[in-house]
């Protein structure tokens, strides 16, 4: 894609590996005005808005924390309850029944679908055309609010609601979690300086459902999870 200079982009960034890629690559096609963090009362909360900060300004790009801590009114989410998470002791994410059921018990309801109509008001307001949210195509058979018809059911939508302003775009929606690391390595992402863990500790579990993901697709292009835990945290 030939840059223009009259595209400007609205990043959704928890700073995990799908959206703090897709930050990356939007810089070669887009003006980014803005990154967008939510926070829903999720475990990860603390860690995921220190490290999109630190992104946001390696990248000198605008960074807002939003409050939607009201989401634990109608969310029963291990992720923002304080429920116990699976854990590699029980998780084989090779295995998509094994996977639903993780799955499940971190679902939030509507989140992507809340997070990415507010993300189309900040566009359409600040005039930018795109919003880019971090989705990936492993996680599309157990998360159908991740996969490419998602996103053109909503792109349908924001042509009522923002009168065909504002459309969803993202860089990896066809993309595996090794796939996206090997964008990553081409894009240069210090993968240290992400949060991919459900969890707020000093560093990386190591334990979480996308933890394990991660670590998976490290291996696969050649690097260490543990090396990179080892420096995680660290903002």
């Amino acid at each position: 894609m030939v840059r223009n200079e009259k595209n400007n982009a609205v990043i959704l960034l928890s700073s995990g590996l799908d959206s703090s890629v897709n930050l990356v690559r939007a810089l070669e096609d887009f003006d980014v005005v803005l990154a967008l963090t939510f926070d829903y009362g999720q475990m990860a909360a603390v860690k995921e808005m220190e490290s999109a900060k630190a992104l946001c300004e390696t990248y000198k790009i605008p960074h807002r924390e939003v409050d939607l801590k009201w989401f634990s009114e109608f969310s029963e989410s291990a992720l923002n309850q304080k429920k116990a998470l699976p854990l590699k002791e029980t998780l084989n994410i090779s295995d998509l029944e094994t996977s639903k059921s993780s799955a499940k018990s971190v679902w939030v309801p509507n989140r992507n679908g809340i997070f990415l109509n507010i993300a189309a008001g900040y566009a359409e307001g600040m005039g930018a055309q795109v919003v880019i949210p971090g989705f990936n195509k492993e996680e599309a058979t157990t998360f159908p609010d991740n996969s490419k018809d998602y996103i053109e059911s909503l792109n349908h939508a924001f042509g009522f609601s923002t009168e065909g302003r504002v459309s969803v775009h993202c860089f990896t929606t066809d993309l595996e979690k090794t796939e996206i690391v090997k964008l990553g390595q081409d894009l240069n992402l210090d993968f240290s300086k992400i949060w991919p863990c459900y969890q707020s500790m000093d560093q990386w579990c190591g334990s979480c459902e996308s933890c394990l993901r991660f670590a998976r697709a490290l291996g696969a292009n050649g690097l260490s999870f543990e090396e990179l835990q080892a420096k995680s945290g660290r903002f």
